[in-house]
């Protein structure tokens, strides 16, 4: 089922994300309204504030507009148990605006595989890992054939496929914020955040090596992590 523009942007405004990043990750996650591309990724695109915004009452409005005045039963919310807390989150922010969800949370290995195959329905709560730019991220979430596309736009697959043969790379960049920018408006996805991930280390750690890869959350290379003597 096609869910119309005004609901997707319905379920985006009623999204707590400040809220939520306080409570979980102590406000550390960044709130940048790109859903599939973070910050610091080449070819990055900064959407306007607003695609991040949170606001109930407008979302209601929304729904409303679209015929929907009392909300509807939106199904399952299924999600990498590993952060079903978020998804515990988010269900109750849907549902104080009426769109109606319960939570699934579903084991990582099985998550992704049934996410890839495309099993899932009504909504889906993910989090993008691969590393690349945000051409790695554009094929294998916004285009035809794509690992976790659900379905596609012919303008988007088009501007990709010519981004892909583009050797300027100013003229490269600005398609791929082009389609960023396409993704956005059509609130293709809602955005939650670029999650932080919040370690510690013991007495006996030397280095951990928290950092040392950019953009990866986890302690490496293990071959340089040292205890102290």
């Amino acid at each position: 089922m096609d869910i119309p523009r005004q609901v997707r942007r319905a379920a985006s405004l009623a999204i707590d994300r400040k809220g939520t990043n306080d409570a979980l990750t102590l406000g550390y996650s960044k709130i940048t309204g790109n859903p599939i591309v973070p910050d610091g990724y080449e070819s990055f695109w900064q959407p306007p504030p607003d695609a991040a915004a949170y606001d109930p009452d407008r979302a209601k409005k929304l729904l409303a507009d679209a015929g929907h005045p009392g909300g509807f039963d939106a199904g399952d919310y299924y999600c990498d148990s590993s952060y079903s807390n978020i998804g515990e989150a988010l269900v109750d922010n849907l549902g104080a605006i009426g769109i109606r969800s319960k939570l699934r949370p579903i084991e990582r290995a099985a998550f992704i595989k049934e996410y890839n195959e495309k099993k899932y329905k009504n909504i889906i709560q993910a989090g993008p890992g691969a590393f690349g730019n945000a051409a790695t991220r554009i094929e294998a979430h916004l285009v035809k054939g794509g690992t976790f596309s659900y379905g596609s736009y012919p303008d988007i697959d088009e501007l990709y496929q010519k981004q892909a043969g583009e050797l300027d790379h100013t003229k490269r960049e600005a398609i791929l914020h082009k389609i960023q920018q396409i993704m956005t408006e059509r609130v293709i996805y809602a955005p939650i955040w670029q999650l932080a991930f919040i370690n510690g280390t013991g007495p006996r750690v030397a280095e951990a090596c928290f950092g040392k890869i950019a953009l990866f959350p986890y302690t490496a290379p293990y071959e340089d992590i040292t205890l102290k003597g």
